[in-house]
């Protein structure tokens, strides 16, 4: 596995709370992007730390920007006290990264929470993802933003500005690059902590979903998942109130 880089943080909540969460963010975006999450996890007594993935953010460039290379990065990623976390919330890519760090080191996070994760990454969802970001990086005005997200909030309208001109578009466009394919789900199979999957409305899209999710599960009793109705791949965003009542929901 690479070395790992050393990633910026901001925190929410009290910093003596008991419960202390790690977020990671998708591709393409920020540490700051999981404000909505951060803020209800403090508000239910957590103490909520998020990352700036590689590549991402003012989180340091690397050459290598495989999942496994992100992966590394989380598991040197540790509470303030240097001990396990008591739950990982991933988003997309974050939760693919999450899903290698838990089963490379199952004492990294106690429960995993995963949010339309990016487990297997091909054909249409590759050429998706690919022209997505494509299209963020040429023209990252918020007018394009809110444009195309007009019911997010102002603040996640800001801030996925933010995140494009503060992220490598060579290292966005290497993560697609390098991970060919792109598929953890033999990771996925291995994890042995609790893992519940918050999934996107197939009806919008969604990246985990059909007979990637059926086997998914199927492969893994410990890992469970639940959809939020009429929310994209950014569910978090699209649908935030009913997202972060599945999120804690599947904390408790």
């Amino acid at each position: 596995m690479t070395a790992p880089l050393r990633l910026p943080r901001i925190a929410w909540g009290d910093p003596s709370a008991t419960r202390r969460a790690l977020l990671v963010h998708g591709l393409g975006s920020s540490g700051a992007l999981m404000w909505r999450l951060g803020d209800a996890l403090a508000g239910a007594g957590w103490h909520a730390t998020a990352i700036d993935l590689r590549g991402h953010g003012d989180a340091p460039r690397s050459l290598d920007y495989t999942v496994a290379a992100f992966a590394s990065d989380l598991i040197a990623t540790r509470t303030d006290g240097g001990g396990t976390w008591d739950a990982v919330i991933g988003h997309s890519l974050g939760g693919a990264s999450a899903t290698v760090a838990a089963a490379s080191e199952p004492e990294w996070t106690r429960r995993l929470v995963l949010i339309d994760p990016a487990i297997h990454v091909g054909g249409r969802d590759a050429s998706i993802v690919r022209k997505s970001q494509e299209r963020a990086f040429a023209d990252p005005r918020i007018e394009i933003v809110q444009q195309e997200h007009p019911h997010w909030h102002p603040q996640d309208q800001e801030l996925k500005v933010d995140a494009v001109l503060r992220a490598s578009a060579w290292a966005v466009e290497q993560t697609s690059v390098q991970n060919q394919p792109w598929d953890v789900r033999a990771q996925a199979a291995r994890l042995t902590v609790p893992t519940h999957v918050i999934a996107a409305d197939p009806a919008v899209y969604s990246i985990f979903t059909g007979d990637l999710a059926a086997e998914v599960l199927a492969a893994n009793p410990r890992i469970t998942m639940s959809v939020v109705s009429d929310a994209g791949h950014s569910l978090h965003r699209d649908k935030p109130e009913e997202s972060i009542r599945q999120l804690l929901e599947a904390l408790k």
